[in-house]
């Protein structure tokens, strides 16, 4: 892993998902096989695998609150292209920082990870109006994510994060993103502990070759994708949770 200490000249982007986003790393340590931020080596020009690298932007607070001064309040995408919670953040703490200007300023946020490490900012997170959680979480097979996400938190540390979440108040969501085998299981982990859920499908671009060498080719096929959410679908509505697939299914 490469690690380097980088100063940007601002942090707070325009974002077609949100208002805004913040990203106060370029790179993340999770490596996720299939992930569609491995576009960003286009712009940072490392030649190092997705994964090995990560640049820490030391000075993202005291951007953030010169970017705030200039910007139209509106909500923060806690982050877009790196998970704000990878584990550099416990020594950094770059994360925990833009929350806390942005909770001083009453900007909300939504945040979205994959580490439970997002628990130790519930105290500002609690305080930020308007702020939501969310968890990435492709399946319920702990074995099925190993393949895809191996350097990630376990699926029972992310449901268990986001029931910590929910009793505390904060208002939470689960990214059933990328739909993958074991993800039919999931609304009924997640009741109870969830406001709402999103589904979405995976992006083929970078999952080639582990189709082929864990040969899941007919399980990854577009029928899997509209039955598997289909399948979410009518659980969420028995468990009276919203849920909003993202994609068409078949």
């Amino acid at each position: 892993m490469i690690i380097k200490e980088i100063r940007a000249k601002s942090v707070l982007s325009a974002s077609k998902i949100y208002p805004y986003v913040i990203n106060p790393y370029a790179g993340c340590q999770h490596a996720c096989s299939y992930c569609y931020a491995r576009f960003m080596k286009k712009f940072t020009g490392h030649r190092e695998a997705w994964g090995d690298f990560v640049d820490v932007k030391i000075n993202a607070p005291d951007c953030l609150r010169a970017d705030i001064r200039k910007k139209e309040k509106d909500t923060v995408w806690m982050s877009g292209v790196c998970d704000p919670y990878q584990p550099l953040e416990e020594k950094y703490r770059l994360t925990r920082a833009c929350l806390e200007i942005l909770a001083e300023n009453g900007w909300p946020a939504a945040i979205q990870t994959r580490s439970p490490l997002v628990t130790r900012d519930m105290d500002i997170i609690n305080r930020m109006a308007g702020t939501e959680a969310g968890f990435s979480v492709p399946t319920a097979d702990d074995s099925v994510r190993m393949i895809f996400e191996p350097l990630a938190p376990s699926i029972e540390r992310r449901i268990s994060a986001l029931d910590e979440l929910h009793r505390c108040g904060i208002r939470t969501y689960a990214m059933i993103a990328p739909l993958l085998p074991g993800a039919e299981e999931l609304p009924a982990l997640l009741a109870g502990k969830v406001d709402h859920i999103i589904v979405d499908r995976l992006n083929y671009n970078y999952a080639d070759a582990l189709f082929r060498e864990n040969n899941l080719g007919d399980f990854l096929k577009d029928a899997f994708f509209s039955a598997a959410a289909r399948s979410i679908a009518a659980d969420c509505a028995r468990l009276k949770i919203p849920c909003r697939t993202v994609f068409n299914p078949l």
